[in-house]
């Protein structure tokens, strides 16, 4: 039937109920949840249950649903010599998508299936849209990210990847606080972007009368409050990038950022190692996560593989790699395979540096499957963060890389305020009202050494739930317009 006709079936069926005293629309129910009714089912106990009809089958004076509340589903029996007369015709109008309240005595059918045998049922909420076909789900991807909440009521895969990326979050706070670290909120509305290099989302504060953005990242705030005096802080929430949308992006994601004063990037790691096992352990169950369609099984076990820039591109392309002329080191990467078609125009980064890092992006990254740590980065791609001791064209960097894709990165920050001006003026260009002078004036005050780090929440919900696309773990991801 066309949907209208579907609708209309509906609508009758729903006059009927009313006729019958059934209203469709009730209120409050108080009852248990259908998993611990399972959990506690006791032969011939009484048992009241809500939720939504999944499945119904007519058969006569004997009729059974299937129930689901979100937290399991549950075999319903509506029997006529249980039922007064009125409740058992009124069942005959409810339709795949109905939720109803029951009330009634548990049993266990011949074939074994615990069920609920019904005594009385009250109409709570009537659906007047058809549900999916069979109640098996939406087949349209695209679709499922248009209609969550179809999505979510028909499929349990999908419903239960929420409610882990839920669990993960509250781990990922609880263990941050058990370690000191103090949760905060920083402005999403600010009056210039700052933190990273994107494109901000425009607004305008009409009882200020002032344009502003919305936030690209929070680290410029958060580190002012390292400088009052807020040693371990972090953030949990979300940024905006007016900027592509593929299966890695959205213009609106979570990210957690995390400094500490006093310490530095080894700090950082230390809390990657701790962190990861920590959500393996109490929310998926194991360290040892199988990756992609080919179950490759990454440990995450610590210690994690710790492994200069320049380390693995020698590995590759051979000891001699940095003093060889620019040709070739361009024949040798085409050797390897390098894509020969990728720009390697980027300004105030020299040819030779944007070939290493094709090298290093295409051919090196992409294969590091266990935990990474790749350390001391040039600091052309990271201008704001400190310096190697050792080596001032190098950063005190890490970028912590799992199955060949860069999960967060993470820092010594800069506290200098002389050097960190230098690399603001250096990253806006003739652009010098970028500069967020407030900041500036913030670390003149007093910034103690810090490590900072942030990652990707939805990035790496995706990755330990064994999803290739962000959409499939953002409740309602950007999308174009129908």
């Amino acid at each position: 039937m066309e949907t209208n006709e579907y609708r209309e079936q509906r609508l009758a069926s729903m006059k009927a109920l009313k006729d019958m005293g059934y209203e469709p629309y009730g209120c409050k129910y108080d009852h248990e949840d259908l998993k611990s009714v399972r959990a506690g089912f006791q032969e011939g106990a009484t048992a009241r249950v809500a939720g939504r009809l999944l499945m119904i089958r007519r058969m006569g004076k004997m009729n059974f649903c299937t129930m689901n509340d979100g937290t399991d589903k549950f075999q319903l029996i509506f029997k006529r010599d249980e039922l007064s007369e009125t409740a058992f015709a009124a069942f005959k109008q409810l339709n795949l998508g109905d939720i109803i309240g029951a009330e009634g005595t548990l049993f266990t059918t011949q074939k074994g299936e615990k069920s609920l045998v019904v005594k009385e049922w009250t109409m709570l909420a009537k659906a007047l849209e058809q549900p999916p076909e069979k109640f098996h789900g939406l087949a349209d991807q695209e679709e499922c990210y248009r209609r969550r909440y179809v999505d979510l009521m028909t499929n349990d895969e999908s419903r239960e990847r929420f409610f882990t990326r839920s669990k993960l979050l509250m781990e990922i706070r609880k263990y941050l606080w058990s370690k000191g670290f103090v949760e905060v909120e920083t402005p999403i509305l600010q009056d210039q972007a700052g933190g990273a290099a994107a494109k901000p989302f425009f607004s305008h504060f009409n009882a200020l009368d002032k344009d502003c953005v919305m936030r690209i990242a929070p680290e410029l705030y958060l580190k002012r409050l390292l400088v009052g005096g807020m040693n371990k802080v972090f953030e949990l929430g979300k940024d905006f990038r007016n900027e592509g949308i593929d299966r890695t992006h959205n213009p609106e994601f979570t990210v957690c950022e995390i400094y500490e004063a006093y310490g530095d990037r080894t700090s950082m790691e230390a809390i990657m190692e701790g962190l990861l096992p920590h959500l393996c352990d109490t929310v998926i169950g194991s360290r040892v996560i199988e990756y992609g369609e080919k179950k490759v099984p990454i440990d995450f076990n610590p210690p994690y593989r710790r492994v200069a820039y320049k380390d693995l591109v020698k590995e590759l392309m051979g000891d001699d790699w940095f003093e060889l002329d620019f040709a070739t080191q361009l024949e040798k990467a085409k050797a390897k395979g390098r894509e020969t078609d990728t720009n390697l125009e980027l300004d105030g980064v020299t040819t030779e540096l944007m070939l290493t890092h094709e090298v290093y992006d295409k051919l090196i990254e992409r294969n590091l499957m266990q935990p990474t740590f790749v350390t001391r980065i040039p600091h052309e791609f990271v201008p704001l963060a400190k310096a190697c001791k050792d080596d001032p064209s190098l950063v005190d960097v890490f970028e912590f890389v799992v199955a060949g894709r860069e999960l967060c990165p993470g820092y010594t920050e800069q506290n200098d305020p002389i050097a960190q001006r230098e690399a603001l003026e250096h990253q806006a260009g003739e652009d010098t009202e970028k500069i967020d002078e407030d900041f500036i004036s913030a670390l003149e005050c007093g910034m103690p050494p810090t490590g900072g780090l942030g990652f990707g929440v939805d990035r790496l919900v995706m990755f330990l739930t064994g999803c290739d696309s962000i959409r499939d773990v953002v409740l309602f991801p950007q999308m174009k317009r129908a």
